[in-house]
């Protein structure tokens, strides 16, 4: 099955949940949804969705649930099936954070060559990193394999019973 139609049926299973989340989003206050546009393969501008965790420049007591778990980015299931993203990738950026990091050259051409992801192999470093999370994303790049994309998803999965921060690190020990 495809990347598009299983997070479309994704969508429709978690409709619910996202329609509680967003109702709780909402009694923060508007927007609900937080769009903003990053670099997918290539870099093709594409817009990407996430619920807002942000009020007033200051993360929400919700938001930092959401961010913990990881739910303030389902809505990119839609960046999914619309294509503009696959499941597993390095993380979009914006043009901003590529000139901000200087992955601009050729020498990071390779992380270009491939989609970003709503999760990857770089977001569960042990430190956050500007040269390690480079190396991680060229590293999956050019080596996708099956058990790498296995450990991945397995990490994110955990994300959500654990929280980002225990499981951050456990691959790499």
């Amino acid at each position: 099955m495809g990347q598009r139609v299983l997070a479309s049926l994704l969508l429709v299973a978690i409709a619910p949940l996202l329609l509680a989340v967003a109702a709780l989003v909402l009694l923060d206050g508007r927007p609900v949804v937080f769009r903003q546009h990053r670099l997918g393969r290539d870099k093709v501008p594409f817009e990407i969705l996430k619920l807002r965790t942000i009020a007033g420049g200051e993360i929400t007591r919700l938001g930092g649930v959401l961010r913990r778990t990881g739910i303030d980015e389902l809505p990119q299931l839609v960046n999914i099936a619309r294509g503009d993203m696959r499941f597993i990738g390095p993380r979009p950026l914006t043009s901003y954070d590529v000139e901000r990091l200087g992955w601009a050259g050729p020498e990071y051409a390779d992380r270009w060559l491939v989609s970003p992801g709503l999760t990857g192999y770089a977001q569960f470093a042990p430190v956050c990193d500007k040269e390690l999370s480079h190396r991680l994303d060229d590293y999956y790049a050019r080596e996708r394999t099956l058990w790498l994309d296995v450990k991945i998803t397995a990490a994110s999965a955990a994300v959500l019973v654990l929280g980002k921060r225990r499981v951050k690190g456990l691959m790499f020990r």
